[in-house]
Order: C-alpha cells, then structure tokens, then sequence
C-alpha cells in the first residue's frame, strides 16, 4: 500500500482499544491482518490447528486472545466436523489451556458463532484471500465460493475484536464490512438482528447445513417460523409502532411513520427491541435474562428454541431458552414430530379411540415417540374418494395461518376435495358457521382443554382408506360341484367380451389416434409398473401429481391429470403442442396414457427439479452461481425464441414462471407444462381467450384478453427479477412496503440503488454488479406495459450472447429508450415498468 496510508494502519493498531499484552503472542497468530494476505487452508500454511477425539479439526488464522484466560477465545479460519471432507471458513471459540501451556485445549469442542459459506462447503486447499478490500473464499479448484463484496480501496485491515465481529476498516478506523450485520444462527453480546435480516437454524446438531426454522425481525415485531409452504409462524412478539410515533423530542418528519428501523439488541442481561427515528431509539420490549460474569451467545437451534448459554470455565452451557417466555413446550412445530401429538411434554399418535391407534398412524420409533407419526397408508390423489378425515378431539395446532368464513361440513369437504389439504381445524364464531383453516403441511399438534383457551376447535386429519374387496358369498356344495364349471366357463367368456370391449373403446378414446408425428401412447398398466405403484413422488404440479418412473434403464417423470373431465382441453393442448416438436431447452414428451378413465403424461426425468426450489430457498443442496443463473436465463430466452419464431405456428406458452423451468443434472434449464399454451397462426396478430397463467406473472394485456406471444416475454422478465433477487414477485412474507417486487425495482432505480435487490444470502452474485444491471435493463425492456415495445425473444437472446446489447438494440432505441435511461453515474432511473 502507499507508505502514507501505511503509516495511518500503524498509528491505527497501536490506538486499538486492545489489551496489548493479551492480544500479540509468539504463541498465537494476530487478531488482525494486512491487505494482500492469502491462507491456504492446509497444515503447512496454517500451523495453528488443533485436531480433537472426535476428528474435528479448527486451522485458525486470526485468534483473540481474551483477557482473561479462563475465557474462550474468537477465532476465525477454516472448521470441519469428522470425518473433516468439508470445511467452513467460520468464526468460532476456543478454548484454550493457562498460561503457561497457551496451546488449543481439546478437551472442550470449539463453538461456531457465525459461517460465510453453510450452504457450500470447501476442501482442502481452499484459499481465503484479502485482497484490494475485498475478503475472498475460494474452494481448491478457483470456484468462487463467498465474498464480503467489499472491494473498497479504503479497505486496509481485518480484524477480529474481542465481541466475536470480524470486521473490514479503513484508514481512519471506521468498519465497512462486519460479520455482525451478516447473521447466520447465532447472536453474540452486542450483536443486533435488524429488520429484514434473519437468524437460520442448522439442520441438525452436528451438521452445519441450514435448517428449517428462521426468526426474523418486522417493522412491527419479533417473528419466528418454520420452513413450509408458505412459512409458518409459530413465535411473535408484536409491538406499537404509533405509540412509540408520539413521544415527545422525536422531530420526526411527517411521514415518520416509515422513518424508523426495528431491531433487537442482545445484551448481557436481556433481549431488548428497538425502533429508531433518527438515531433515537425507544426500547420497545425487554426479555429478562441471566447477566453472568463470562460470555454468552445466543442461538436459533434445530428444534426451533432460542437458547442462551455461558462459559462456565471448561464448556458452554445452557443457561436461558428465550422463546420459552411465552411459549411452553408444545408450542414448537417439531417437538412431537409429523403428525405427533403434544400433551404435557408427553408425544402421542392420533387415533380415533385407543383400540384404533395402528388403524391409521405408526410411530416412526417406539422409542422415540418424538420422532413422529407416518401414516399407515400414505395419502394417494389418486385414491381420494377412500380418504376420510379422522377427528382429534381436544386438539389444536401452534399456527392455523389463513382462513374463510364457512360451515363445518363446507370446511371439511374442501378438505377431502384438495388432494393438498392434509387437515382440517374449524373454529366456532356461533352456532352456525366458523372459521375454516386448511393445513398443506402438518407438523406437531398439541391437546388443548376448550374451557382456558375460551373457545372450542374441531380438528380432522386426512387418512387413506384401501378400496373394499370384492364381496363373496358362500356356494351351495352340490350348486359348487355342477355349476362351477359353467360359470367359470362363462366369466371367462364375459372377461374376454369386456376386454374387447374396452380395447376397443380405448382406441376410439385416443383423441390423437391418426394424428402424425404423435409420441408414444402407453397403457396405463405399463405406467403403474414402471413407476411401480406411482409410489415415489417427485412434486405436485397445477394439474396433478408427478411420480418418478423407469422404462427399462431410461428414468421418466409421469404426470396424472386429476380431473381427466376439465383437465381434457389441457392435455390435448400439452401433447399436440410439445408431440411434435423438439428443442434441446424444452422438456421431451415421451409418451401418452389416454383411456376412459386416465390421462397421463410421461416426460422425460429431470434430476434437479424446477427452478422455484433453487431459487427461493426450497433446496438444502445449496444456492446457485451467479454463471449458473445466468446460463439458465438464457436457455429459457432460447426455449421460447424457438416457440415464437422456429415453429409452423406460433407457441404462446402463457404460464411461464420458475415452477415451470425444470433443470437437469447439468442444471440445463428447459420449459415445460404447456397445458395452458395457445397455438397462433402466422398471419394472426393476436388470439382472444380467457385469463389463464399465475398471478405475479400475467401481462397486462390479459385484462383485455387479447393475447400475443408478448405475454411470455413479460413473464419471462419477472422470472429474470426473481432470478437475479433470488425472491418471489408477489411475496407477502415481506415488509408491505417491498412485497411487489418490480414495485420494489422501480422504487430502487429513481434512487439509483438497483444492487439491492440482488439474493442478499448469496454474496458471490454481488460480484457481477456490472453484468446484473445488463440483465436487469433486459428484463425493464420486457417488462413494458405497452406490449408492442417488449423485444422479440430473438432478440434477447443475442443480447444475453452478446452479439447486441440493448443500447445499440434498434427495438430498444425506438420503443424504449426514452423510458429507460441508464448512465455510468446513475445505474438505473424510472421506468414505466407494469406490475399487477
């Protein structure tokens, strides 16, 4: 670096407000490091390494050295847990032995306060580099792993303070980048959780995968959830922003409404709430806890409790359970499991009474009764005229979430009639009617006794029911002995009358029989066979669900249409649509069932599933690379070019969204579900029809039902925002204010900040700054309300190519230019982008 700026990172280490005896060591590596360092993470580059009984293994790269020795130290570098495959790049504590024997002390296991990269682990030789003010992750090969997507040249150290934060400052001493502002399920003292930021909980004890519980802090509370679809509260702890609004001395603006911040502070001696107008903060709510004399931390855990724990010398230990003020222990979504019944801390199954209990329910383990409840016979959609709904007196569920005003019989019927619907609860109002709540997930239950809770709720779990057997009857010995013969003889006969019949009738059912080029039409006996029972599920799709399948080593995907009544327009529309035509970023249609009483679809298999899962935080494997997604965006712009413009006749698709983007196991990405697409002409502009497609992704052309090939294209730019944000368009798990995503965008360009919308839990994406604001003009070009100014998909695919870019587009130029300005100096400004 430059010797002045130097001599300003000298004069600022020794002004440190360190210990200085404590924190240099000949036996410890430095708390802080200089620009240009790199750590190989091995044991010849980083010879501060402990290894523990159990395989563990920590390569400390910086270390805080506490004051106190009998104290845990911080230290930051490279973790792993037996049999040590993959490493964390983490912050976590130490122990370590007195004095005079300064060495690790393995006898106490280290403790993770905070990880860069959870979701993709590294290897050995995996680097960490600080470099021009960025702190870099790379695994062995040179993948991009984790970044602090600093690159500040104000940037001149990295340090590891006393309080566990690893901090990035410059010159002056200021902090640009702190691990503190980046949660992951821990808090240390001091740290805040600020609104919109979360604490995840990791999957399980010993593995540091992220799990399925997450709190959060709101503009009007604390929050926690577990993972579902949609999430489900379970905790919240709401406070009054107005009252707060009117305190005296405030000098709030007259919009102070929205002026604030909310966050929690964790202090020694409480979990405190604040809202702040103007950095004055009001402390909203105060949970006690134990203020001990050495450290804590707090931490989100696998089963969804928010526990305290301290140092007592050797080891942490448990010492406060936050949540626990205002939960008792059946109020956790996991404490009994799936399905389990929660009552006095005690885990049961559901049963109709207790001689029925194997009827319907098994423990998982019967000696772990809180491991949860399967049903004896899983739920079919195919079988659900023999599902029932089994009655659980006295039992209620930690979160209802929405509902609609009905009767009791109403509720339960809409129950039966959604194949998503896994149970039903119904609260009193009167005599009459009630509130409705439909369950698509369901995790623990609780009992409950009416007359404290004040009200009384009927609750109804689905179960299967076999279909009967057929009835016999018993035979007269001497009817036996003669007339055997001739009814057998004649069953015979019938059998092989009715098989004619229906093979018949099959064929006269086949509405594609005679069609050219058609594929493959399957009975349905040799689609149960290869998908042996329809017994592994791969999803549920809008139509039906969707079960794995093998033809011969060939793996298929089949598609069962629900309602073959109304689903019939839709399945002719798939097959004589894709049946034909072939595109290496389409899904292949293999083959057909069509009879009287089945309509199947068979695809081809795709092993990693639709994009929505990867993109929205529904897949534990792990986040997708910024090249990834840009490799899929454009495989869905060629997919669509190849329906607007390479086909006889124009493909509109009409519902393309991330659920309808499948990847293989190169995560190619390739459209399917054409059951809502519309076949147009040559010398036709448009086509009328009525509104099909998913809200968040209509353009909005559909309120006059004249409909073009233009329509994808605008949904084709929601899903390049949802891409790029790694958040859904309409997505009121969100503050109210940012819950419209392209509202979102368009508020963020006339401030100049369009980066913020970027998936804020991938850092690695936040490197491509330069070429995201490229894709995003891209997708401001296809989201214009005036159809006729949206680019042809053609055109968006030599723009992601490279061959034109938007600014020398003459498309662009003459029908959007004048809407969207886009400089060096201001990324993004208004643009008149529809959202609906």
């Amino acid at each position: 670096m430059p010797w002045a700026e130097s001599l300003l990172f000298l004069l600022l280490l020794f002004s440190l407000p360190i210990p200085f005896s404590h924190s240099w060591s000949f036996d410890y590596p430095s708390p802080i490091a200089n620009i240009n360092s790199l750590w190989t993470n091995n044991n010849a580059t980083i010879p501060y390494s402990a290894t523990y009984p159990d395989g563990s293994t920590i390569r400390a790269i910086l270390v805080r050295q506490n004051p106190t020795w009998y104290s845990p130290f911080f230290a930051c570098g490279f973790i792993c847990t037996a049999p040590c495959n993959d490493f964390l790049f983490a912050i976590f504590s130490v122990s370590v032995g007195d004095p005079s024997n300064p060495a690790f002390n393995t006898s106490s296991m280290p403790q993770i306060m905070w990880t860069a990269n959870r979701s993709r682990p590294v290897k050995d030789n995996a680097s960490l580099q600080f470099k021009d003010g960025n702190l870099i992750l790379r695994d062995f090969d040179g993948s991009l792993v984790w970044s602090t997507n600093t690159s500040d040249s104000r940037v001149v150290g990295l340090n590891l303070a006393e309080t566990g934060n690893m901090v990035l400052f410059d010159a002056m001493g200021k902090t640009v980048w702190e691990s503190f502002e980046h949660p992951t399920d821990t808090l240390l003292l001091g740290q805040s959780l600020r609104q919109g930021k979360r604490l995840t909980s990791d999957s399980l004890a010993t593995n540091w995968t992220q799990g399925q519980f997450y709190l959060t802090v709101l503009d009007n509370g604390l929050y926690a959830f577990i993972e579902a679809d949609p999430p489900q509260l379970y905790y919240q702890r709401r406070f009054n922003i107005t009252d707060a609004i009117v305190q005296p001395n405030m000098n709030i603006s007259s919009d102070g409404a929205k002026n604030y911040t909310t966050y929690i502070s964790f202090l020694k001696g409480s979990l405190s709430a604040f809202v702040s107008f103007n950095n004055t903060d009001i402390n909203l709510f105060d949970i006690s806890l134990p203020s001990p004399s050495s450290a804590q931390f707090m931490s989100l855990e696998n089963d969804g409790h928010l526990r305290v724990y301290r140092w007592d010398g050797t080891s942490w230990k448990p010492q406060a359970d936050v949540l626990h003020v205002d939960l008792d222990d059946c109020a956790y979504p996991t404490v009994c499991g799936d399905y389990g019944i929660c009552s006095e801390g005690q885990c049961s199954c559901p049963s109709r009474n207790s001689g029925d209990e194997d009827q319907f329910f098994r423990q998982l383990d019967n000696r772990q009764p809180n491991m949860g409840c399967s049903l004896a016979i899983p739920l079919s959609c195919d079988l659900t005229q023999y599902q029932q709904l089994l009655p659980l007196p006295n039992v209620m569920y930690f979160n209802l979430g929405q509902n609609w005003t009905t009767d009791e019989y109403s509720c339960k019927e809409a129950c039966l009639k959604a194949c998503s619907c896994k149970a039903a609860f119904f609260k009193y109002n009167n005599v009459s009617n009630g509130s409705c709540y439909l369950m698509p997930k369901l995790f623990s239950l609780m009992n409950y006794q009416p007359e404290v809770v004040g009200y009384n709720l009927s609750a109804y779990i689905k179960v299967q029911m076999l279909p009967p057997p057929p009835r016999s009857k018993q035979l007269n010995p001497l009817v036996y002995h003669v007339g055997a013969p001739i009814i057998v003889a004649v069953i015979c006969i019938i059998i092989l009358i009715i098989r004619r019949i229906m093979k018949r009738k099959m064929d006269d059912d086949d509405p594609f029989k005679g069609l050219a080029g058609m594929p493959t039409r399957f009975s349905y006996k040799q689609l149960r066979e290869a998908t042996n029972n329809f017994s592994k599920k791969l999803g549920q799709g809008g139509f039906g669900p969707v079960y794995e399948g093998k033809l011969g080593n060939v793996k298929i995907a089949v598609k069962c249409l629900r309602d073959i009544g109304h689903g019939k327009e839709e399945f002719m529309a798939e097959v004589i649509t894709i049946g034909s035509i072939h595109h290496i970023n389409l899904v292949r249609l293999i083959g057909y069932c069509s009879d009287k009483f089945h309509r199947l679809l068979v695809y081809e298999h795709m092993t990693n599933g639709s994009l929505d899962k990867w993109i929205f935080r529904k897949n534990p494997r792990g986040t997708l690379s910024w090249a990834t997604r840009y490799k899929i965006i454009l495989d869905i712009a060629k997919g669509l070019a190849y329906l607007h413009e390479e086909c006889r006749q124009k493909i509109a698709h009409l519902d393309i969204k991330p659920g309808n983007i499948l990847l293989d196991d190169k995560f190619n990405a390739k459209i399917s579900d054409f059951g809502l697409a519309k076949l147009i002409d040559r010398d036709e502009s448009h086509v009328m029809t009525k509104i099909r497609g998913t809200r968040g992704y209509l353009a909005p052309e559909w309120l006059s039902s004249t409909i073009t090939e233009k329509a994808d294209i605008y949904s084709f730019g929601v899903v390049v925002l949802e891409i790029v944000s790694g958040r859904k368009n309409l997505d009121n798990n969100q503050p109210e204010a940012s819950n419209n995503l392209i509202n979102l965008l368009q508020e963020k360009i006339k401030v100049g900040q369009v980066l913020d919308i970027l998936d804020n839990q991938n850092e690695e994406i936040q490197l491509h700054g330069e070429e995201i604001i490229e894709v995003i003009k891209l997708a401001v070009w296809c989201l214009q309300r005036d159809c006729s100014k949206r680019p042809a998909m053609s055109q968006v695919v030599k723009v992601l190519e490279g061959k034109i870019d938007t600014e020398t587009s003459a498309g662009y130029d003459a029908a959007s230019k004048d809407d969207i300005n886009f400089d060096a100096s201001s990324p993004l400004s208004p643009a008149p982008v529809s959202a609906r």
